[in-house]
């Protein structure tokens, strides 16, 4: 059973949903120690104090703002937990947005939101019910950990679902990145499309969308403990080099993608691109002088 990570309630104008936190993700990535490679000890990472020049508890340890170089003003838990916020103590929804308004960029970890106690289940499950039938997300603020911030509640399987934001001004500009002005032509864009048709699925229950890494990292800590090589890596199909015939490129990828779902390989060829018709050159004016003067017989002086 997931541990409960923050407790408080929705606001929802004049209607408060008392509700406790759970993680809504888990992480299966295999973790490593660090060792010391000569005797396999254990290598930690021990707090020190400067002042003191000696190791020092987690008791002993606290937060602090750094003023001047001279000066930190301390912090603790009680104060950050006690900020006169109203976000401090609730999840305050501030709007209802279609969810294509929120840039996916901006969307973070989520969230469970339980229902706290019997008295919380009623308008619960109002908000949960208008969420779904309204086809749109509440925007809210709260605060945790000794910041506000910004979220996004939706519904899933009947829960309501909060999403960390990143507020506007922590989205980079990305127009430095963009690349130089290139010309594509309306066939290179079906083709791509039709790529997109081939790659299409419903959904991502699929075997494909698993953790491959982390099987294999497991199966290299397995053939070690028993002492036998770890597999071998397969090679790559082919290696990865540099497009030179873009619609050759895409046309060979709808027939792998085919392929790889067991449909008909067979695919109708892409339109190639379009080249001007050849227009019957044009005669010379040098041949039509040639012609006009082959008749005239010479001025005489």
């Amino acid at each position: 059973m997931p541990r409960t990570v923050w407790s408080g309630a929705i606001s929802f104008g004049l209607v408060t949903v008392p509700i406790n936190v759970q993680s809504a993700t888990e992480d299966h990535s295999v973790r490593f120690h660090q060792y010391h490679l000569e005797d396999m000890g254990r290598v930690r990472v021990r707090k020190y104090c400067e002042v003191e020049d000696r190791e020092v508890r987690n008791d002993e340890i606290g937060k602090g703002y750094q003023l001047t170089k001279e000066q930190v003003i301390p912090i603790s838990d009680e104060e950050l937990r006690d900020l006169p916020l109203p976000t401090a103590k609730a999840i305050e929804i501030a709007a209802f947005v279609p969810l294509e308004s929120v840039d996916p960029i901006r969307i973070g970890e989520g969230y469970y939101l339980e229902p706290s106690g019997q008295v919380s289940y009623k308008p619960y499950k109002l908000l949960a019910k208008a969420l779904s039938r309204s086809a749109k997300v509440a925007v809210a603020k709260y605060a945790w950990s000794g910041r506000e911030r910004l979220g996004l509640l939706r519904v899933k399987d009947d829960v309501i679902v909060l999403h960390a934001m990143r507020w506007p001004d922590e989205i980079r500009d990305p127009s430095e990145l963009l690349p130089e002005p290139v010309e594509l032509s309306d066939d290179e864009i079906d083709g791509a499309l039709a790529l997109m048709d081939s790659m299409t699925r419903e959904d991502l229950e699929d075997p494909e969308f698993r953790d491959t890494y982390t099987e294999a990292i497991e199966q290299i800590i397995e053939a070690k403990r028993e002492h036998r090589e770890p597999p071998a890596m397969p090679e790559p199909e082919q290696k990865p080099g540099q497009v030179v015939d873009l619609m050759a490129a895409l046309q060979e990828s709808v027939q792998k993608a085919r392929v790889s779902r067991g449909e008909d390989a067979d695919v109708h060829e892409m339109p190639k691109k379009k080249t001007a018709k050849k227009q019957p050159a044009k005669k010379t004016v040098a041949k039509k002088t040639a012609k006009k003067t082959a008749g005239r017989k010479p001025r005489s002086a």
